[in-house]
Parts: structure tokens; sequence; C-alpha cells
């Protein structure tokens, strides 16, 4: 899954989406804050590839891409949207291949505009990046190179204050960067930053009106941040080998980046620190239980601001999930199974 697979609908609902076999599977809160309802398949019958990426636009609508096989050797992309997640998800479209026709070329990533227009960014064959766009009026644009060379891993697409989509991608010794510099438009190569980044670890998130900040784990195993314009921050060291979750928040009056990752002990640990101010530092608290070496970690605020945590392990399905208490600093009720 790529992006954040823990999201508050409009109506106030947390969902969770999960990978299953040949299948995305949703679960929703019955209500805000209540009990949850048993998983439900999402986007119709057609079978699905193990690659999917998960967004959603200011709307509070969640959007899905998968690649789903169609002729023999060859896959193609598929879109559906969620509108409510207690409702059933529109059945999966397809959008189409980034060289045509072939086989799948790596997983996709998406973003959604201030207009709700969804971005979907995926490798070609060539090694670089394509894109395709939902139009004002509906259908979707033609597919359009956006150029890049040796991209590896997952894409980080993410959505900046202006709303403007912005496109983070790992290359040998390297991260390129793409921005909009208007709405709809095609997002242009705007730099490439030399840094020892591993595949993978990419994480982006927006942190003020004019920035976006990319965390990724370098070779060294240090986890760092990076605004384009700047030089990268390293932050502190990664608390495990998996990728990092990160949500803006409100801590005792301060608007703060909170983190989250599987550490190396199989346990959460969460740190802290004031947004865009990494020099203030940052330190792990572990909290939960141990997980399976599968577990993945996502972030969101519920309805009523409070920090929603969850886990998920998709070898054994366990869904583990933790809201703040009503307490200073990031005090935690105890985790509960799903």
């Amino acid at each position: 899954m790529n992006g954040d697979w823990l999201l508050r609908g409009r109506d106030g609902r947390l969902s969770v989406y999960l990978l299953s076999d040949d299948a995305v599977l949703c679960r929703a809160e019955r209500a805000p804050g209540g009990p949850w309802a048993a998983p439900r398949r999402t986007g119709g019958e057609q079978k699905l590839h193990a690659s999917v990426a998960i967004g959603q636009g200011a709307d509070g609508y969640g959007h899905l891409i998968a690649w789903r096989p169609t002729v023999s050797g060859e896959s193609g992309l598929v879109h559906s949207v969620h509108f409510r997640s207690h409702l059933a998800a529109l059945d999966w479209a397809p959008i189409g291949h980034p060289d045509k026709k072939g086989e799948l070329t790596g997983p996709p990533a998406l973003a959604v505009d201030a207009e709700g227009r969804v971005h979907v960014f995926v490798r070609n064959k060539a090694g670089g990046v394509s894109m395709v766009a939902q139009k004002e009026k509906g259908g979707w644009t033609p597919w359009r190179d956006l150029k890049g060379r040796e991209v590896e891993g997952e894409l980080a697409a993410v959505t900046g204050e202006s709303g403007r989509v912005e496109l983070y991608a790992a290359v040998p010794g390297g991260i390129l960067y793409w921005r909009q510099e208007e709405p709809g438009a095609q997002p242009v190569l705007q730099e490439a930053m030399e840094a020892p980044v591993r595949p993978d670890t990419l994480y982006a998130l927006a942190t003020s009106p004019d920035a976006t900040t990319l965390f990724y784990t370098d070779d060294s195993g240090d986890l760092c941040a990076w605004r384009p314009g700047a030089k990268p921050v390293t932050l502190l060291p990664s608390a495990g080998p998996g990728p990092v979750s990160a949500v803006r928040c409100e801590l005792d009056g301060h608007d703060c980046t909170l983190l989250a990752q599987r550490s190396a002990s199989g346990r959460v640990a969460f740190a802290a620190y004031p947004t865009e101010q990494e020099s203030a530092g940052a330190w792990w608290t572990e909290s939960g239980p141990g997980l399976p070496a599968d577990a993945v970690v996502s972030l969101a605020v519920d309805e009523e601001d409070r920090v929603v945590a969850a886990t998920l392990s998709p070898s054994t399905g366990q869904l583990l999930v933790t809201r703040r208490k009503d307490e200073p600093v990031l005090a935690l009720e105890a985790w509960r199974e799903v």
C-alpha cells in the first residue's frame, strides 16, 4: 500500500484499507469513534495485483489506484473512488498503461489537487516517471512522460497547502522532485538532490503554505527530512527498517509533526517535534505490543482532532488501533484489536 491507508471520511468515520489476496478490503467505523464493521471488498470483483496506491482529497473522498491483469503477460491501471467509507466504492475503471501496454512497471502513487482531480504517477519502462490526471469535466488526460531516470521503489506524491501536486522519487544516490507551477499544470522536474537514500522509505507531508517535507532513510539508517531549496537534515536514527508515517497535529497548543514507525523491537515508536523545526530535536517513545515483521503503521486525526494510530499485519490480518487521551503531551489509550 502506497499512501495513508488510515483515512477520516467527510462524515468523521475512520476507515482502513488492506490488501487481501487479489482484492482491496475496507473496514470502517459504524459511527465516529464507534465499533468497526466487518471488512468489505472494494471496487467490485476484478482481480488485482499486490500494488495499490491510496489518497484523499480535501472533500474527504478516498481514491485508490491498482494494477490488474488484462491479457496474458500484460497489466493495466484501474481507479476507484470511495465517497462514503461505510458504503460501496465505485467499481474499478481502467485508466491505461504508462507505455500504452505491457506488464506492470512499478508501484503507483497518487495525489488529489484542490479541485478534487486525481493525479496518478508510476514508473515507466524507461525508468522515468509517467503521469495521468483526471480532467476537470470528467475523463482522463493522455499519459505524460515527466522524464527522470533510474527511479527506484515507491514514489511519494503529496498535495501542498496551496492545492498543487508535488512528487518525490528515489534514484541511485539521490532524490528527484517535481512540482506543479500552477493548478492543473503538468508537474515539472524542479530539483535533483544528491543523497544516500534507501528506496521504499519516502514519505511526503504538507508542512506549511509554501513547502512540503520529505522524510526518508539514508544508507546509515538515519531518518532525514528535506524541503526542496534547502539541505536535508538528519532528524534521528530510524526506529526500524520499514517506512515511516507522519501527520500534523496540535500537541499542547503547538503545531507539531508526529512520526510513527515499527521499531526494531517490534513495537510502534512515536516521535514528535514542532513542524519544520527539526533543530528542536526528536526522540522515539515505544508503545503497544510486539508486532509481526510485516506490520505497518498509519496515522490520522479524528473529528475531535485527536491523533489516531493504526497498525496492520498483512500476513495475519491483525488490525490494532489507539487514540490520544485527553491529557498533556502524547498519552495514548490502550491498543485494541479491531
